[in-house]
């Protein structure tokens, strides 16, 4: 058993959305992803992708894509990035797929998945800075914010000792500069790690991979790993 993580698969299996813009690295990233998930997903494993799973506009766009991950073993969890479009409701989204026979797809939505007695909690969040209306969108954010704490809350509630791993689809730090309602959340709440997507190319380079305020913070965006999930525990 292990768990393993990775954002911004990105895929158009069902869409034509070429990736290359976002440097040579992309071309075929499909397929290296794909032999990634078969040499090291076995049953019993999880992976979270920390949002941007599927460029489809719809449910039924990116069935494809759905069908593609829930044919390799293990169970995975998906969290909302800012371009997946398909995304509805948690009660519309799991008819959907009992519908169309995904077995192995859970979200991570206003609440936690416990692996091996350690909390997964996550949401999307967001950049907003309110000196600044053109940098987000202020009631977004908040919303965020009030997902984030849902999540950690129930992680709390159900095993109050429990460690806690947050996965987010934006950066909570980025450049040298922090979310402070997202950090401070993270420290309230104990949370030891903290995995994140959403930069490609070169704003790979103003990740921050390290330890802030006693939280470790690692970017897992798909190219950043070289589309291969990393594992962060066994």
């Amino acid at each position: 058993m292990a768990l393993y993580t990775i954002g911004d698969p990105h895929l158009s299996c069902g869409v034509e959305k070429p990736m290359d813009v976002f440097g040579g690295v992309w071309r075929g990233y499909q397929a290296k992803l794909e032999r990634a998930l078969a040499g090291l997903l076995c049953e019993g494993d999880l992976l979270v992708v920390a949002g941007d799973f599927s460029w489809g506009m719809s449910l039924q766009q990116a069935l494809p894509d759905f069908q593609f991950l829930d044919r390799f073993p293990g169970q995975k969890v998906l969290l909302k990035g800012n371009h997946d479009y398909w995304w509805e409701t948690v009660s519309k989204m799991k008819k959907f797929f009992q519908e169309n026979a995904i077995n192995s797809l859970l979200f991570l939505h206003n609440n936690c998945i416990f692996y091996r007695g350690t909390a997964l909690c996550g949401t999307r969040g967001w950049f907003y800075d309110p000196a600044d209306p053109s940098a987000g969108d202020g009631k977004v954010f908040r919303r965020e914010v009030i997902r984030l704490e849902a999540s950690l809350s129930a992680a709390r509630r159900e095993q109050p000792g429990c460690e806690i791993f947050c996965f987010l689809h934006y950066p909570p730090v980025f450049s040298g500069n922090e979310v402070p309602e997202i950090t401070a959340l993270l420290q309230q709440y104990g949370v030891s790690r903290c995995y994140y997507g959403h930069l490609h190319g070169e704003s790979c380079r103003g990740a921050f991979n390290g330890v802030r305020g006693g939280v470790q913070y690692r970017l897992v965006s798909a190219d950043a790993l070289n589309f291969r999930p990393l594992k962060i525990m066994e």
